[in-house]
C-alpha cells in the first residue's frame, strides 16, 4: 500500500495502533453500581472511570450476544469502521480485550486533511494470537489470574496486572505482526551430530554438578539446540529471550569484544561467560542474586523456577531451578567457574562447524523465492521473508499486501483436516504458494515475470527438494 503518485500526492499511511487494552471478570461486581469493580486493568488508565464502564458493559454485551449463537465458542473479535476489537477468556470469566485502530490513508482534500479507515487490512487471526501471547507472558511470569487471587484477592491481581503490561504493552509493534506471531514457532539451529552430542554432554554434566538445575534450555544465536522444558512453555520463554532479554544485552556483547579476557582463571582457561540474569559483579561481596521467576506446567503441576540465564560468545544456556531454593552468591560463582569455560570452548566449536557446514553448501546467490516454514509437532520455525533488523520488531523484506495474502491462506487451511495446496497469483510479477501437508505448512513467494502456472509449481517442487526433502508427500 505505497503512496499515490501523482495529483493526490499527499497520501499517508498511518499502521494500526493500540487504542486500548483491559482486563475484566463480570463476577467480579454483580451488582448495579458496582460495575467499576470488575475492572482489573485498564490501558490507557487517564480515561475517565464511566467510559472504562462503559466499554467494558460493552463487550460484556457482545460476548453474551455472541453466546446465544454459539454457547461453546464466544465472539473472537468484534469489527468496525475505526477499529477492531478481540476477546480473549483464558481463564473462566477473565476476559481480556484489545482494540486495535484500523490503518488509515490520510489525504488532503482542499487542504483539509481526510481520514480513509482500511477495514479489511487487519487479520483476526493475527491479532488474536497477539492477544493470546500477552496472557501466556504473563503466565509465565506471574502464574495464572487465579493464583494472584489465591495469593491475596483482587488487590494482588491488580497490582501483577498493572506491574507487568504497564511495561509489556510497550513492546508490542502492532504495525508489524504477522503470520510468525500465529505461529509463535521456534527457530531451531542447525547442527551436525558430533557438535550435538557434545551439547547433549555438557548439559549432562552441568545438571550433574549443578544438581539443583531442574530443566536447561541451550540456544546459540538466538535459535534453540536444546530444551528440558514443556514445548508450550519453551515456546514463550524462547519468545521472551529472543524478542526481550537478548536484544536488551547486545549493545554491551558488540561493545566487550575487544576487552581483555579474565585472566584470573585458574589454569589460565580463558573465559567469556557472564549472567544476562543475575549478580552483575561476581568479585562484589554486596552482588545481588536475584533472578526472575517463571512458571511452567501451570495446567497440572504448577512449578516455580528461579531463570538464570548464562551467556559466552554467541551460545546461551538457561538452568532452571527450583524457587524455593534462593541461589547463592557462593552457587553463582560455582557456576561462573564450572559454566565459563566450557561453554567458552563449546560456543567456539559450533561456531567452528556452523561455518564448514556453511562452506560445503556453498555461498546461495539471491534465490527466486522467499518461504516461511511451520511444524506444528516442533514448533520448527523458519522464514527467509523476515529480516531480523531491530531488537524488538522482526521485519518482513516483502511488500505488505503478499504478508495479508500469507495470512489469508493460512486461514482457509485452518478451516480443514485435509493437506491441500493453494496457489494465487498476486501483483504483477508475484506468486504466492501455501502447501500444507499433515502437520507442516510452507509458504512461498515467488518473483517471476510472465511464469505459469505449471512453471510455478515445478519451482516449488525445486525448492522442496532442496531445502525440505522427505517433508512434503503430496506429489
Amino acid at each position: 500500500m505505497a503512496a499515490a503518485a501523482g495529483g493526490a500526492g499527499q497520501e499517508k499511511q498511518l499502521a494500526p495502533t493500540l487504542l486500548s487494552f483491559f482486563i475484566y471478570n463480570p463476577k467480579l461486581g454483580p451488582k448495579e453500581g458496582e460495575e467499576e469493580k470488575k475492572i482489573l486493568f485498564y490501558h490507557p488508565n487517564e480515561v475517565e472511570k464511566n467510559e472504562k464502564i462503559r466499554n467494558v458493559g460493552l463487550c460484556e454485551a457482545i460476548v453474551q450476544f455472541t453466546r446465544t449463537f454459539s454457547p461453546t465458542k464466544p465472539a473472537k473479535s468484534l469489527h468496525t469502521q475505526k477499529n477492531r476489537q478481540f476477546f480473549h477468556e483464558p481463564e473462566e470469566n477473565f476476559w481480556m480485550v484489545m482494540v486495535v485502530r484500523n490503518p488509515i490513508i490520510e489525504k488532503h482534500k482542499d487542504g483539509k486533511p481526510v481520514y480513509e479507515y482500511q477495514e479489511e487490512e487487519l487479520l483476526d487471526k493475527v491479532y488474536s494470537s497477539v492477544l493470546q501471547q500477552c496472557y501466556s507472558m504473563y503466565k509465565l511470569f506471574n502464574g495464572t489470574f487465579l493464583k494472584a487471587m489465591e495469593d491475596g484477592g483482587v488487590k494482588v491481581l491488580k497490582e501483577r496486572l498493572e506491574k507487568f503490561f504497564h511495561r509489556y504493552l510497550q513492546t508490542l509493534h502492532l504495525q508489524s505482526c504477522d503470520l510468525l506471531d500465529v505461529f509463535c514457532g521456534i527457530s531451531f539451529f542447525p547442527l551436525d551430530k558430533m557438535t550435538y552430542l557434545k551439547i547433549q554432554s555438557f548439559i549432562n554434566r552441568m545438571e550433574e554438578s549443578l544438581n539443583i538445575v531442574k530443566y536447561t534450555a541451550f540456544l546459540y544465536n538466538d535459535q534453540l539446540i536444546w530444551s528440558g522444558l514443556e514445548q508450550d512453555d519453551m515456546r514463550i520463554l524462547y519468545k521472551y529471550l529472543t524478542t526481550s532479554l537478548f536484544p536488551r544485552h547486545m549493545e554491551p556483547e558488540l561493545a566487550g569484544r575487544d576487552s581483555p579476557i579474565r585472566a584470573e582463571m585458574p589454569g589460565n582457561l580463558q573465559h567469556y561467560g557472564r549472567f544476562l540474569t543475575g549478580p552483575l559483579n561476581l568479585n562484589d561481596p554486596e552482588a545481588k542474586c536475584r533472578f526472575p521467576k517463571i512458571f511452567v506446567n501451570t495446567d497440572d503441576t504448577y512449578e516455580e523456577l528461579h531463570l538464570i540465564v548464562y551467556k559466552a560468545m554467541s551460545a546461551a544456556v538457561c538452568f532452571m531451578i527450583d524457587a524455593s531454593i534462593p541461589p547463592t552468591l557462593e552457587f553463582c560463582r560455582k557456576l561462573d567457574s564450572i559454566v565459563g569455560p566450557q561453554l567458552t570452548v563449546l560456543a567456539s566449536d559450533i561456531c567452528e562447524q556452523y561455518n564448514i557446514n556453511k562452506r560445503i553448501s556453498g555461498a546461495e546467490k539471491e534465490p527466486q523465492f522467499k518461504f516461511i516454514y511451520f511444524n506444528h509437532m516442533n514448533l520448527a520455525e523458519k522464514s527467509t521473508i523476515h529480516m531480523r533488523k531491530t531488537p524488538s520488531v522482526s521485519l518482513a523484506s516483502v511488500h505488505p499486501d503478499l504478508m495479508k495474502i500469507l495470512g489469508d491462506i493460512n486461514s482457509d487451511f485452518s478451516r480443514v483436516d485435509e493437506d491441500e495446496e493453494i496457489i494465487v497469483k498476486a501483483m504483477s510479477d508475484y506468486w504466492v504458494v501455501g502447501k500444507k501437508s499433515d502437520q507442516r505448512e510452507l509458504y512461498v513467494i515467488l518473483n517471476q515475470k510472465n511464469a505459469n502456472l505449471i512453471e510455478v509449481n515445478e519451482e516449488v517442487k525445486k525448492l522442496c527438494a532442496t531445502q525440505f526433502n522427505n517433508i512434503f508427500f503430496l506429489d
